[in-house]
């Protein structure tokens, strides 16, 4: 593994701004982006491939072998920075201690704001499905095996983009670049084959969108999950980058 190259792992919830960040990321000139490389791995092993949309496409196009995926991960030499968007439910039950090589970035977002969103797409998921406790315990592992980390949430990012990246650029020891904060609205080719089912609001953007809390109501099928998550967004929410 080549030292100077800095290695960066986003491990994110769905529905957050996981894909705005790697838009952002993808501006910089010294940065490669991949998107999501460990999804076809999680599809071919849990019963996520009989619900998530675009499924077989995914399977057939990415590379299946979750251990494929983490050696490119971590030697791959295609640029001096390497940005993974990942979903941490997507580790499965992978080594992780590959994580050493990298600077892990766990981004979290308000389950009230979440879990509703989610749910348009995938019905009545579970905790397992939107990374709450997933983040908590990959934290643990984090710290008993001083593992570097920081914690991003979304509604920080959007309150204070350049701040918060300026922050998140001096933990992973990169000059903060301007360009970050704004792109062209458009598809990118680096964009999952999924992008058609999920990343409809980020094609439409130019950069990270004004925070504005939700007003509708919750919806009642989804409390029970709501109570289930909150706990460890507190927890989450207490580290993250302001």
């Amino acid at each position: 593994m080549a030292k100077t190259i800095k290695r960066i792992s986003v491990w994110s919830g769905p529905r957050n701004i996981s894909t705005a960040l790697l838009y952002s990321f993808a501006q910089r000139n010294d940065t490669k982006v991949f998107d999501e490389p460990l999804y076809a791995y999680y599809l071919r092993n849990s019963k996520a491939v009989e619900y998530h949309p675009g499924a077989d496409d995914i399977l057939s196009m990415m590379e299946n072998d979750g251990e494929k995926v983490v050696d490119m991960m971590i030697n791959s030499t295609e640029s001096d920075v390497l940005f993974f968007k990942n979903m941490t439910h997507h580790l499965l039950d992978l080594d992780r201690s590959f994580m050493k090589g990298l600077t892990n970035v766990i981004l979290t977002r308000n389950p009230i704001e979440m879990l509703p969103s989610f749910d348009k797409v995938i019905k009545n998921p579970t905790i397992d499905d939107v990374g709450y406790k997933l983040h908590v315990e990959l934290i643990q592992d984090f710290k008993n095996n001083n593992i570097d980390f920081v914690v991003l949430d979304a509604k920080n990012v959007l309150l204070n983009p350049e701040g918060v990246l300026k922050q998140l650029c001096c933990h992973i020891d990169i000059p903060f670049d301007k360009n970050m904060l704004q792109w062209t609205p458009s598809q990118r080719e680096e964009d999952g084959v999924w992008a058609k089912y999920w990343y409809n609001n980020v094609h439409k953007s130019s950069g990270f969108a004004e925070y504005k809390p939700k007003k509708d109501l919750f919806p009642k099928h989804l409390e029970k999950l709501l109570e289930e998550c909150l706990p460890y967004y507190v927890e989450l929410q207490k580290m993250a980058l302001t």
